[in-house]
């Protein structure tokens, strides 16, 4: 049984990011959670395969006492896109009291080699997006509009894939999202290529023998739409870190995973003076020693990218405006 952690006297959270924008007239409250790799069978690695469901358990028992107004997830809510999995995080977050929406990740989609059969893509939006809408979604939420999108892929492109993309036909529903759109935020599990230099300038820096996970294939033309309309944020996941960049115009912040270290998630509180981000923990202090030491001793690549998580732990916030 999963006993989510008490949380009675938790602070709301370390500030992550004070953003200009998105701003709204009408205070909206969201949860976001990233990368759960929700597993029922597995145990180790870096992603604490074993932790994964008291993670989720203690994140929705948190999230449930915040007065959300939605709980968004930007991907990889299970280990490798397995039926089962998907349906031990549903039996989780039904104690969710707000809608629950979300975009697939790169381990939530069919991919070549996997010895069992995955979850469609058709029953994920059925389960995951409002009314079962293809990607990309759309759902207003308080005062914002949130609109989320594919990156990961389907049964029949980047199968043999892990790297994201977006393609042109949804590009296009997304111009016109964006068009109606009053205040949009948009949800990928990928990242935008200034986010990922990152891991390249730490590479250089301070692990040359990492290996750069898998990254946005021909992201110009996503940046551009964001871009012509004005996007104020984009919200993504993937590299397992709290982080911040900004690709021309378009800002982007990376959500904390609640698998691995540094195991939490993220509430954005969108306001008419714009956006606070603040990071909550789904472990406690011996929880996250230990998730340190794990994904710091699993690989050279999860060590560098624990060590990018712990510089940016210690720059809070990441951006002030």
């Amino acid at each position: 049984m999963v006993t989510p952690l008490d949380r009675s006297g938790s602070p709301e959270g370390s500030l992550m990011a004070s953003l200009d924008r998105p701003r709204t007239d009408e205070p909206t409250r969201v949860a976001v959670i990233a990368d759960p790799h929700l597993s029922t069978e597995e145990a180790g690695t870096s992603k604490l395969f074993n932790r994964t469901e008291a993670h989720v358990a203690n994140a929705v028992a948190d999230i449930v006492d915040r007065d959300v107004d939605a709980t968004l997830c930007v991907g990889d809510i299970t280990k490798d896109g397995e039926p089962w999995n998907f349906d031990r995080f549903d039996e989780l977050a039904a104690d969710l009291e707000a809608p629950f929406y979300s975009v697939p990740g790169n381990h939530d989609v069919p991919k070549e080699g996997y010895d069992h059969e995955n979850l469609s893509m058709n029953a994920f939006a059925e389960r995951y997006t409002p009314d079962g809408q293809a990607f990309p979604f759309h759902v207003p939420v308080g005062g914002v509009d949130v609109i989320g999108v594919n990156t990961a892929g389907t049964e029949e492109w980047l199968y043999d894939s892990h790297a994201g993309t977006v393609r042109e036909d949804q590009l296009d529903e997304l111009d016109a999202m964006l068009a109606a759109a009053d205040t949009p935020l948009v949800l990928a599990h990928h990242n935008l290529p200034a986010m990922s230099e990152q891991v390249h300038e730490h590479r250089e820096l301070a692990e040359p023998d990492m290996f750069v996970p898998p990254e946005m294939d021909d992201p110009e033309p996503f940046v551009e739409t964001l871009e012509r309309h004005g996007a104020p944020l984009l919200l993504t996941g993937h590299l397992h870190m709290p982080s911040a960049a900004r690709q021309g115009s378009v800002r982007e912040l990376m959500m904390p995973t609640t698998c691995s270290f540094p195991q939490g998630y993220c509430l954005l509180d969108v306001g008419p003076d714009g956006t606070d981000v603040r990071f909550v923990p789904v472990a406690d202090f011996e929880e996250m020693v230990v998730g340190h030491r794990e994904r710091s001793t699993d690989s050279v690549t999860a060590r560098g990218l624990t060590g990018m998580a712990a510089a940016r732990l210690a720059q809070f916030p990441l951006v002030e405006e």
